[in-house]
């Protein structure tokens, strides 16, 4: 897809993710950085998709996913705050554990996708193993070894760092 074919299918939707973004996140700003990240994705994948055949709900469905994970990132970002907040009366031990939380946080955002979605979907939000097979079409067997693989990347980058 050139340059053309980009903004002729895939620009002139921008108007419908913004309206479907911001329905989602309850915020023109977060709706326009949303919008702004979905072209960026879409651009990087461009030769691929002419392969699509329904371009606008490939690009809607785009969209949603990527305000939901948002709204998981800041759901996430918001417990770890809160449980770090509550769990100890000790200051400098409350500084340590929110630094922990956060560099845990950027070294999951730092894998494979895949790990990525495994790891929060299990970790963050305790799915069980059947659940995350059902959502992401993989057998029990490769989600625990995707998930082994992550938790012991996390684990030798806290370790080296």
């Amino acid at each position: 897809m050139n340059t053309k074919q980009f903004n002729n299918k895939i620009l002139k939707l921008a108007d419908n993710a913004y309206r479907l973004a911001k329905s989602i996140l309850n915020s023109e700003f977060e709706a326009q950085d949303a919008v702004q990240d979905l072209n960026l994705k879409l651009w990087e994948k461009r030769n691929e998709l002419d392969k699509i055949e329904n371009i606008t709900g490939f690009v809607l469905r785009s969209m949603r996913n990527l305000c939901l994970d948002k709204l998981r990132q800041k759901y996430i970002e918001n417990e770890l705050s809160d449980t770090l907040e509550y769990s100890e009366a000790d200051p400098h031990s409350k500084l340590e554990k929110k630094d922990m939380a956060t560099q845990v946080t950027i070294l999951i955002n730092r894998l494979p996708e895949l790990q990525r979605t495994i790891i929060r979907m299990r970790d963050v939000e305790g799915m069980e193993f059947d659940e995350i097979a059902e959502i992401t079409s993989l057998t029990e067997n490769a989600i625990r070894v995707n998930l082994s693989r992550a938790r012991q990347k996390i684990r030798e980058q806290l370790i080296t760092n």
